[in-house]
């Protein structure tokens, strides 16, 4: 809840705190669970979960649970980098798949996060924490350094001022070495990001330009930190984002052939 005594709840704040309440952990609550997640009055829980049940937001069981409904999912493709960035690299995704048979990650910059839009994933494929519009604070992912490396300054600022978030001993955790990481990203035109999430993966991250010639995404592999080299997958995660790059209008870097 983002409220303050100053100012009481609206009825949009009340909306989204029901909303807020699901999470990837509890996709299903029950009516007095989404009061007491939500903060919420029972009658006013009761009364707001009804009408956005009957407008497709929110789904009833036949045992009285409420779960998200797919209106939401058709309001959320309509959000900038949605389904047409999504249709544009699935293909690319598909063939960096196939490739590593690992895991393979699109992602967008929402402030200090990262949010994940799309992610192809093997049965033999290492274990990893991501989802399909699931977050992760930017800092400490292969994408998330890649997008920060080419978003605004004032974007930078942000992130190196506030506090940064560790998992693992390897987790990036002052501005200074952020920095300098953020500068080497630049410079090479990839992220290699090693154990900063969990000791058991690292991942190789290339980013994804549009008409403008703006970073507006980045892709990922993640693979087993355990015997293996990640600069042999340099070059397969940086050919799958230029390829996604070409179809979204980007311009060709000077002397790159053309494919057709």
């Amino acid at each position: 809840m983002r409220h303050s005594a100053q100012r009481p709840p609206s009825v949009v704040d009340r909306v989204l705190d029901l909303l807020g309440a699901f999470t990837a952990e509890r996709p299903r609550l029950t009516l007095s669970e989404l009061s007491r997640r939500a903060g919420l009055p029972l009658s006013t829980t009761h009364r707001l979960a009804g009408e956005l049940t009957r407008r497709g937001a929110l789904l009833r069981d036949e045992t009285g649970g409420y779960r998200v409904g797919l209106w939401l999912w058709e309001v959320a493709s309509l959000a900038p980098h949605g389904a047409e960035l999504r249709e544009s690299a699935m293909p690319f995704l598909e063939d960096l798949y196939e490739a590593t048979h690992q895991n393979v990650q699109l992602a967008v910059l929402d402030g200090p996060e990262v949010v994940y839009v799309e992610r192809i994933s093997g049965r033999g494929a290492v274990n990893v924490v991501t989802r399909v519009g699931g977050r992760l604070p930017a800092h400490a992912t292969g994408v998330g350094q890649v997008l920060l490396a080419h978003a605004p300054a004032e974007a930078q600022e942000e992130v190196l001022a506030g506090p940064l978030k560790t998992f693992t001993p390897k987790t990036i955790g002052s501005s200074a070495q952020l920095r300098r990481v953020l500068a080497d990203v630049r410079r090479d035109g990839y992220a290699i990001s090693d154990g900063q999430i969990e000791l058991i993966a690292l991942s190789v991250a290339a980013p994804v330009r549009d008409a403008a010639d703006e970073v507006v995404a980045a892709i990922s592999v993640v693979v087993p930190a355990e015997g293996t080299d990640p600069r042999t997958l340099v070059p397969a995660v940086r050919a799958a984002a230029r390829g996604i790059s070409r179809v979204l209008g980007a311009p060709r870097p000077s002397g790159e052939p053309r494919l057709d």
